[in-house]
């Protein structure tokens, strides 16, 4: 098996989000590329996926958008590899047209082997985990509470980030044991397709 399809494989059960209540689960497919030592691997990671928002909104009234990912484990070992850790994850989380971000916030979260961090960056909201997190390790990423002020007409949808391998939506490092020395296989991806998670009418 290729190093960076170790590493691939080694990444499949990262996350898995759940969240507070009024929009139906869905499930998004991550398009990923590992690559690691000149070499790379595609694979997909299917997600399962809960946003909360208000169904109206006044015209320039304020907003919350809330993600609340789900308890989730790192895997010990891929293809007969090692895992070691998981570190570097980046999450992006685009503001909406027709809003304005005024701020975001973290709550909760566990084993994450180091302190979350979220913030704008560009148009994005990015959850950012420096980790590391060991393999096999129980996991959860805190909630992000994103506030808005709505525009004047029009709606607000929500969407996860990323558009392409060059534009990415999630990123991460896995680093695996190859020959009794630690690799890191950096992967990149982005959800296809990108369905709406929220709409919120201004009105």
């Amino acid at each position: 098996m290729k190093l960076a399809g170790i590493a691939a494989a080694a990444l499949v059960p990262m996350l898995m989000f759940a969240a507070n209540a009024s929009a139906a689960p869905q499930t998004i497919t991550y398009k990923l590329r590992a690559s690691a030592a000149g070499q790379s691997s595609d694979f997909t990671l299917d997600q399962g996926v809960d946003a909360s928002a208000p169904a109206t909104v006044a015209p320039n009234g304020s907003l919350a958008v809330t993600i609340d990912p789900a308890p989730n484990k790192i895997p010990t070992e891929a293809g007969g590899r090692q895992v070691r850790e998981i570190k570097g994850l980046a999450l992006k989380l685009p503001v909406p047209a027709n809003s304005k971000f005024q701020s975001a916030s973290l709550a909760g979260g566990s084993g994450l082997g180091g302190t979350p961090t979220v913030a704008l960056q560009g148009n994005d909201v990015v959850l950012s985990v420096p980790g590391p997190i060991k393999g096999g390790a129980d996991f959860e990423l805190p909630t992000v509470t994103i506030n808005l002020q709505a525009g004047g007409t029009g709606t607000i949808t929500t969407k996860l980030g990323g558009t392409s391998y060059d534009a990415p939506g999630l990123t991460f490092t896995a680093v695996v044991t190859v020959i009794g020395f630690p690799v890191n296989a950096a992967a990149k991806g982005y959800p296809d397709p990108s369905p709406v998670l929220t709409t919120t009418t201004i009105g």
